[in-house]
């Protein structure tokens, strides 16, 4: 971050000046730098008058104020970044700054730039040692072999290298030589992610008698994170619930998500915040990508329920399509089986509506179809699924099934009992008719594909302890239900 994107340590040092009342020196510098904010200002708060967390906020507010003023990007950086983005190629920033400082920082250069973040406070170890750029890998789901990282300084450049990844380093203090597998420029002025990708699939010039880096296929894959997220009734009955659906989007490190309940301006709104591309069907359904979207698919008029597509280029030569569903909530078939004792034949006719739904989705999908392009269907179904529950051939999922759709939540978690992944909810923790029966806790969500995807994992994501209903206005969570989210490995 700081001497490859920006340089923000005089303004940190300027920041801790101004808060501290004094000119700074060197002997304060292991107080000051590279140190996280509650630190510092511990630090200052030894010499009495104010608390540390009077201290940190102060800290935090001027350090605030000069990167929002006076940040400047490094020669070339943003350029790259953008020129990275448009190639459909993810990016991680790994900086050995504490995370307070990092997230000031992202916020000022579009943290919608980047799918994972690691700062000093993510990691055991930071720099030279080799953990951060290893964490960065695991989150992005790639071999630190296909990576190359962007380095300034020694330091960095040993943790890089240290991981396994190509490293261009563009000194901006202390001098770095070339070496094997390591390319050393004077800025980033004109670098371009087809000059980033000749740095990993053979050695650079400067270091042609090393020997090639080992050949990783399945690395060089390219990854494909899909999130399914309802934000009821688009994050209404949550404070500051778009900045809260930011912050929930970026931690997911999603390339692409699959909104329902959009309340008709959600997925423009967080599309403009991102940075990314996004489509928008009806008031109820939206993508957004990181990704370039080449085409849209279904009815863009589409009512509350049903189902709306794109197809989406993930790396060049490589697309896929991802479609988004909401069917209808009632009857609900947990209510019915845990509350009313319905019997499986009475909760499968109960289900006709819904199967209708997304009968009709499976058409659209099906005439929308290209060979060799695969497909995830994300989207609340508001049924449980027949390998969770498997007393009742729940005929929603199994529709979905017998159309060729994979279930990736349990390709990656095959035991309901030891990994239930329920995604309903994590604010109604009983029923909401006052009687104080449990709610039953379901998995209604599902990122569904078919087709040249392998899953690599899958995940539930919630943010924070939520508040159960109705006390939820200052939850950090700004759903009703979790959020699913599953990475692909686009197979050549």
């Amino acid at each position: 971050m700081d001497g490859t994107l920006v340089d923000t340590e005089r303004l940190w040092w300027d920041a801790v000046e101004q808060v501290a009342g004094r000119p700074l020196t060197d002997a304060d510098q292991p107080e000051v730098l590279g140190r996280p904010v509650e630190h510092t200002a511990d630090w200052l708060a030894a010499d009495g008058g104010r608390t540390g967390a009077e201290l940190a906020a102060a800290l935090h507010h001027a350090f605030a104020v000069r990167v929002h003023d006076r940040i400047v990007p490094r020669p070339g950086a943003l350029d790259l970044l953008t020129a990275l983005a448009a190639a459909g190629v993810p990016i991680a920033l790994v900086t050995a700054s504490p995370r307070a400082v990092a997230d000031i920082v992202l916020d000022a250069l579009g943290a919608g730039r980047f799918a994972v973040s690691v700062t000093a406070d993510d990691t055991g170890r930071t720099k030279p040692a080799p953990d951060p750029y290893l964490a960065a890998c695991r989150a992005l789901g790639v071999d630190p072999r296909a990576c190359v990282a962007v380095e300034d300084t020694p330091t960095g450049v040993a943790s890089a290298e240290a991981a396994g990844c190509a490293v261009l380093a563009v000194p901006s203090l202390a001098p770095i030589a070339a070496a094997p597998g390591r390319t050393v420029r004077d800025s980033l002025a004109g670098v371009t992610p087809e000059q980033l990708a000749a740095l990993v699939a053979g050695p650079a010039p400067e270091a042609a008698d090393a020997p090639a880096p080992a050949s990783v296929p399945e690395a060089a894959a390219p990854v494909l994170r899909v999130m399914s997220w309802n934000l009821w009734l688009g994050g209404s009955e949550v404070r500051d619930h778009r900045a809260k659906q930011l912050r929930a989007i970026t931690e997911s490190g999603a390339d692409v998500v699959g909104l329902q309940e959009t309340a008709e301006h959600a997925a423009p709104e967080l599309a403009a915040a991102l940075g990314w591309h996004h489509h928008r069907a009806g008031v109820n359904l939206g993508i957004l990508s990181r990704h370039p979207i080449t085409a849209v698919h279904g009815d863009p008029h589409v009512g509350f329920y049903g189902a709306t597509g794109v197809r989406v280029r993930i790396a060049p030569g490589h697309e896929v399509d991802v479609w988004t569903a909401h069917l209808h909530y009632t009857p609900y078939g947990p209510y019915e089986a845990d509350f009313d004792g319905l019997a499986a034949e009475t909760l499968i006719a109960h289900e006709d509506v819904r199967l209708g739904q997304l009968r009709e989705a499976l058409r659209r999908i099906e005439e929308c179809a290209t060979e060799g392009v695969p497909v995830v269907l994300t989207g609340d179904f508001n049924c449980p699924s027949h390998l969770d529950r498997p007393e009742v051939a729940w005929p929603v999922t199994l529709a979905a099934a017998e159309a060729g759709f994979a279930d990736s939540f349990r390709a990656a978690h095959p035991d309901p009992a030891a990994e239930p992944g329920a995604t309903w909810s994590p604010v109604h923790r009983f029923h909401e008719d006052g009687s104080g029966r449990p709610e039953p806790q379901d998995r209604i969500d599902y990122v569904l594909h078919r087709g040249g995807l392998t899953v690599r994992d899958s995940r539930t994501l919630v943010l924070g302890t939520p508040h159960p209903w109705p006390d939820v206005a200052d939850n950090d969570w700004p759903s009703d239900h979790a959020a699913v989210i599953t990475s692909f490995v686009r197979e050549a």
